[in-house]
């Protein structure tokens, strides 16, 4: 079995694993519309450049404080100085701010944060990286530039063990990367999107492609396929 044949194959052979997958006769991902990138039922988590609103009833000088959370996750506020506030929600924060007030001589504060300004779109990258996380997407994203806003990866990561995961009108879709191919230029460094899941080079991406990887151990061509859970 040659990786060239299955990602040319034109009857879209399937083959098996942790799920079934059917090879798609493409070089890249369909890209997501706008309903896919919109999760509208999943909580805000607040990161990085995005803005809040908060007020403190009652206290003219906390009233109407725009902050803006910084690269790594932080804010400063009056009378609590910096705050990680890093994977908390806008709700999180009010509590985490009424608890750091009320230990700085503020009775019974009632705080609100809203937010101002949001960096909505975000892509999660984990597994071997040095800082798996939720990451903007700011401007044009792509694989090499998402791995390394999450710190690069780790000394134990499989380069040629990338995957990508992406839902594009309800179907599932899973892409396999290798780094090294890439940096190399055997290839073009493929677009990242909005909600779209990277996973470096540990079990998930094994399991995926169980079957690929057991033969093809290098990969010199992107592999996309569909994820079939039936």
């Amino acid at each position: 079995m040659a990786l060239l044949m299955l990602a040319s194959c034109a009857s879209t052979p399937k083959i098996g694993g942790a799920a079934h997958l059917q090879v798609l006769d493409a070089t890249e991902m369909p890209p997501p519309d706008r309903s896919d990138m919109a999760e509208a039922d999943r909580p805000y988590i607040v990161g990085p450049f995005d803005k809040l609103a908060i007020d403190v009833f009652g206290i003219d000088e906390l009233s109407n404080r725009k902050v803006q959370v910084d690269a790594s996750g932080r804010i400063s506020f009056p009378l609590v100085g910096v705050l990680n506030i890093s994977g908390l929600t806008p709700g999180d924060i009010e509590k985490l701010l009424q608890q750091k007030l009320a230990a700085n001589y503020v009775r019974n504060p009632q705080v609100t944060v809203n937010l101002e300004q949001t960096v909505s779109q975000v892509v999660t990258v984990e597994g071997q990286v040095k800082k798996p996380g939720l990451f903007p997407v700011i401007g044009r994203m792509t694989l090499l530039r998402a791995v390394a806003l999450a710190g690069g990866t780790d000394e134990f990561a499989k380069l040629n063990e990338v995957v990508v995961f992406r839902t594009v009108k309800g179907e599932q879709y899973a892409a396999l990367y290798s780094l090294k191919a890439i940096r190399i230029g055997a290839y073009v460094d493929p677009d990242i999107y909005a909600n779209d899941v990277i996973v470096v080079g540990e079990s998930k991406a094994r399991r995926t492609f169980k079957d690929i990887l057991q033969v093809m151990p290098l990969l010199t061509t992107p592999l996309i396929v569909a994820v079939d859970r039936l």
